[in-house]
């Protein structure tokens, strides 16, 4: 059983580095060209504005405090996810004891 457990501890390590790796794409160049002719970014630019004029603040603050936010509510999801994860992992070696 602990064999069992040590090798789907490895296969999930496997797989978080593929995934990551994955995402990792030398057309970057095309890749950001394609992403800021987007709808979400003319959208991103609406929200930046609305968020200078209604906070009496510049267009740059108003833009790092939005991708700010956005960067600490992907994290918090990360370590939620990472939580479950890690619970249910725990739950799984507990129970092949």
């Amino acid at each position: 059983m602990i064999a069992e457990s040590q090798e789907f501890v490895q296969l999930i390590n496997t797989a978080i580095v593929k995934t990551k790796e994955k995402r990792i794409n030398s057309s970057y160049e095309e890749r950001l060209s394609s992403t800021c002719q987007s709808p979400a970014v003319e959208a991103l630019s609406v929200a930046v504005n609305h968020l200078a004029e209604s906070q009496k603040i510049s267009k740059d603050q108003a833009a790092v405090m939005l991708v700010e936010t956005l960067r600490e509510l992907d994290s918090v999801w990360t370590d939620y996810v990472m939580m479950e994860g890690l619970s249910k992992l725990k739950d799984l070696l507990k129970n092949t004891h």
